[in-house]
């Protein structure tokens, strides 16, 4: 035997591809496919996080670069310890939906220092690891009602879409209305943004992989085009200025420990929970899902040893927090790489390889506009609302919980608002229908919580 063969059956061996039906050519395939689809986190989380982290000395593009990196590095981490420790095909990176509440919600809607959301990012990360270890899920499934579960998805979906056009000048800031259409027909941003919204949409139809990514590198490319060919002046479709190199991370790294200074422990209590409750939700739902094409579900539907793809997303948070950038999440695009016959951590790790070998497109991801980055939000968002279909509409008990979790969240900008609004109302509704005994004592607790929450942040309390 060869030593090429024999390294090929320790890699066999080690992800036990005779066990779960696969070969090294099917997870190698299907890690280059999960990573094509969940690329364009590369792009889009740091021109999200921009947006609210500026540091001394350091310029906007400068900064971008910074949180690239940060991004990649975390997106290896979780898709490498879920390879090597829970051995699934599932990728790993900085989730969509919690980046923005993260951005425009806790930092620059609340006034807290990005230093000190960093430090709620790793205070969730620590706890999800506590609560990994001792197998503690079942008890927070059981207290956290299921219309708010279920409906969550939906309406962080519907908060990204209202963003993302928002950031491509469609939806624009109106005194009687709140928001309405801008001048699209004579703004240039609009206009190739929408343009690419198409493209990418026409690609995603198509079922064509990696379709995000390959419409905002599209688009990009087509504002350099126009910007070279004299169509529209320097700077309207293209960044003023290619920032210089930047693969020093060291004012990112760190700058956690400084957000533990002077925290007002109401607000920071409720970002962290927020944080946790969305990214264990996501993650639990994620896995549930993505496993079910897989066939990695027992009789009775669940994941067994789901602790251990958990612990994945724990730590990549807590070390995301680390290095500067948000909570990390299991990402449903995995499930292109499950149907592409991905079975095993190989597949994951392939994906983390791939992250780290896109270390060296950081300069490029720099010169993409940031209307290119949010085009990606629009389609996203789209595809997030699809789990309005698992909510029981019919149903009050499901109806006004699930309702206003979803709508509250576009309309406030916030996530916790929308979770707040859909818990307190919920043992209304039961209490209303005469089901009072099916309330958990934990539910009218955490009811009576977002009760004060809304108390203190709508009453002038916090900023």
């Amino acid at each position: 035997m060869t030593d090429t063969s024999k390294s090929q059956s320790r890699v066999a061996s080690f992800f036990e591809f005779e066990e779960h039906g696969t070969d090294l050519k099917t997870e190698l395939v299907a890690g280059l496919t999960t990573f094509l689809t969940m690329s364009y986190i590369i792009v889009v989380n740091p021109a999200i996080l921009s947006a609210a982290i500026s540091i001394e000395g350091y310029s906007d593009g400068q900064v971008f670069q910074m949180l690239a990196i940060t991004t990649i590095l975390a997106a290896a981490v979780g898709s490498i310890v879920m390879a090597l420790y829970a051995n699934l095909p599932f990728g790993l990176a900085p989730g969509m939906g919690l980046n923005a509440y993260f951005a425009f919600t806790v930092v620059l809607a609340l006034g807290i220092p990005w230093q000190t959301a960093f430090a709620a990012v790793f205070v969730e990360g620590i706890v999800f690891i506590a609560m990994s270890s001792i197998g503690a899920r079942r008890y927070i499934i059981e207290f956290f009602p299921d219309p708010v579960k279920f409906a969550i998805g939906a309406g962080i979906g519907l908060f990204l879409l209202l963003l993302g056009l928002i950031e491509i000048n469609v939806a624009v800031a109106d005194e009687a209305t709140l928001v309405s259409l801008g001048s699209v027909a004579s703004d240039p941003v609009a206009l190739l943004a929408l343009a690419g919204v198409g493209f990418t949409i026409f690609l995603y139809a198509k079922g064509i992989t990696g379709s995000i990514i390959l419409g905002i590198l599209t688009t990009a490319a087509a504002g350099w085009g126009l910007t070279f060919a004299g169509v529209v002046g320097g700077g309207v479709l293209t960044p003023e200025s290619i920032p210089p190199l930047q693969y020093d991370i060291t004012p990112l790294v760190g700058a956690f420990l400084d957000g533990f200074r002077n925290i007002e422990p109401i607000s920071f209590a409720i970002v962290v929970f927020t944080f946790f409750f969305v990214d264990f939700f996501d993650t639990a739902g994620t896995l549930i899902g993505v496993s079910q094409f897989g066939d990695f579900l027992d009789e009775d539907g669940n994941l067994p040893n789901m602790e251990r793809p958990l612990m994945a997303d724990a730590i990549a948070t807590t070390f995301g927090a680390i290095v500067g950038t948000t909570t990390v999440t299991t990402y449903v695009e995995s499930s292109t790489g499950v149907e592409e016959g991905g079975r095993t951590g190989l597949t994951a790790l392939v994906v983390a390889l791939l992250f780290l070998a896109s270390l060296v497109a950081v300069p490029v991801v720099a010169a993409i506009p940031t209307y290119a980055s949010y085009l990606g939000l629009v389609l996203v968002g789209l595809i997030m609302l699809q789990g309005v279909t698992d909510i029981r509409w019919e149903s009050v008990d499901w109806l006004v919980p699930a309702g206003l979790t979803i709508v509250m969240m576009p309309l406030t900008a916030s996530i916790a608002n929308g979770i707040a609004a859909g818990i307190i109302s919920y043992p209304i509704v039961k209490v209303a229908r005469g089901d009072y005994r099916s309330v958990h004592v934990a539910q009218w607790i955490l009811a009576a919580s977002f009760v004060l929450y809304f108390y203190v942040t709508a009453g002038g309390v916090m900023g």
